[in-house]
């Protein structure tokens, strides 16, 4: 007996008789239908003159089941409160890393669930939405911060609306938070070279570092001789957690996870000069001044840039913070036309997206500029 399947969950139609498939068409028998019904087991109807029918009856018990699901999942999920979806939700997102998951139970505690916590999912719409956003606004909740929970609300209420918790997206017609990060602040090359000789050795280091290497501050203090892999390849794997002060996984990374960056000589020159002069452990470069056995405190390098700001004898440009020397790798590549795709990459951000929004203006290209070479070329 042959049988004939519709989509995945839909069931089967076929005719119990001796002719094959090719020859239902002409063969008086009644078609018949089996499918799973809402408990889960198997079930047989009969008598269909068609195909045709036999398809629509099929459909039709699918869509009753569907609705059915839908309608068991709203009286489940409907008079749930916010907070307690989230954290169900929260269960599901194995991928994030430990520094990450801290950084969205921060968003629920201090931004989120003070605001929408008790509110049941079903009473959500979009003016729910909007008036949580204009409530950062009047708080003057920092934009970047704004961004971060409007981002993390988006991604739990779309979860319920797969599950057929609501019709259609409650964010239409939402306008979400602009985070709009201000133009980095960044030394120039006379600057940097000043500044790296402005503090200890350590604190030159971790300087070549960020700078030549694009590397974040907790990356740069994990510094290791094993991560050169190859002589202008430096393998970034690790840092040291700015909570916990020890190593662990790259930001919004598994652990085991790295990203190969560009190891200009002069850096490595510097790393090796380092640990000829001061050593290493496993080939960790720098520790805890305080205790060798521990990782190179966040304190260290904060403390460091402190004093060379108080002391005046350096020049700092206006409103430059440490991460600068971050930004003055970023400016380097981008101002030389290193596409900007490898440089999100080197710089381990999760999208290019943050790369474009915070070094757009360093882009050397623009359209007038654009609009010479394309002329140019036509004209050749």
């Amino acid at each position: 007996m042959a049988t004939r399947a519709l989509a995945r969950g839909m069931g089967t139609f076929f005719k119990d008789c001796e002719h094959p498939a090719s020859r239902w068409s002409k063969c008086p028998h009644p078609y018949k239908i089996r499918y799973r019904n809402a408990a889960g087991n198997q079930a047989e109807e009969s008598g269909f003159a068609t195909q045709d029918s036999a398809k629509d009856r099929l459909m039709k018990i699918y869509n009753e089941k569907k609705s059915q699901a839908r309608a068991e999942r709203i009286a489940k999920y409907g008079p749930m409160r916010f907070e307690d979806y989230a954290k169900e939700w929260k269960e599901g997102q194995r991928h994030l890393a430990a520094s990450s998951i801290r950084h969205l139970d921060s968003l629920f505690e201090h931004h989120i669930f003070p605001a929408l916590g008790s509110r049941k999912m079903a009473s959500f719409d979009h003016k729910v939405v909007d008036a949580f956003i204009r409530a950062m606004e009047r708080a003057h909740t920092g934009l970047a911060t704004q961004s971060n929970a409007f981002d993390k609300i988006r991604a739990i209420l779309l979860d319920a609306q797969r599950l057929g918790l609501y019709a259609e997206s409650l964010l239409e017609g939402v306008k979400a938070p602009q985070y709009d990060p201000a133009r980095a602040a960044i030394p120039s090359l006379e600057a940097l070279r000043a500044l790296r000789l402005g503090g200890d050795d350590a604190f030159m280091l971790l300087v070549d570092m960020m700078s030549g290497c694009g590397l974040r501050n907790g990356e740069a203090a994990a510094v290791n001789v094993n991560n050169i892999v190859a002589d202008d390849v430096y393998r970034v794997h690790e840092q040291v957690v700015h909570s916990t002060g020890k190593y662990g996984p790259l930001k919004h990374r598994k652990a085991g996870t790295y990203r190969d960056v560009p190891l200009p000589a002069r850096v490595k020159a510097t790393i090796e000069w380092y640990a000829d002069k001061y050593g290493m452990i496993d080939g960790y470069l720098l520790r805890k001044p305080t205790d060798a056995t521990k990782p190179y405190p966040h304190w260290g390098l904060s403390n460091q840039w402190k004093r060379i700001k108080e002391a005046g004898e350096v020049e700092v440009p206006e409103g430059m913070a440490i991460y600068g020397f971050r930004h003055f790798f970023a400016s380097n590549c981008l101002g030389n036309g290193i596409p900007i795709t490898d440089v999100a990459e080197w710089m381990g951000h999760r999208s290019i997206d943050v790369t474009f929004k915070i070094y757009r203006h360093l882009m050397p290209g623009s359209i007038g500029q654009a609009a010479r070479t394309i002329d140019a070329a036509l004209a050749a």
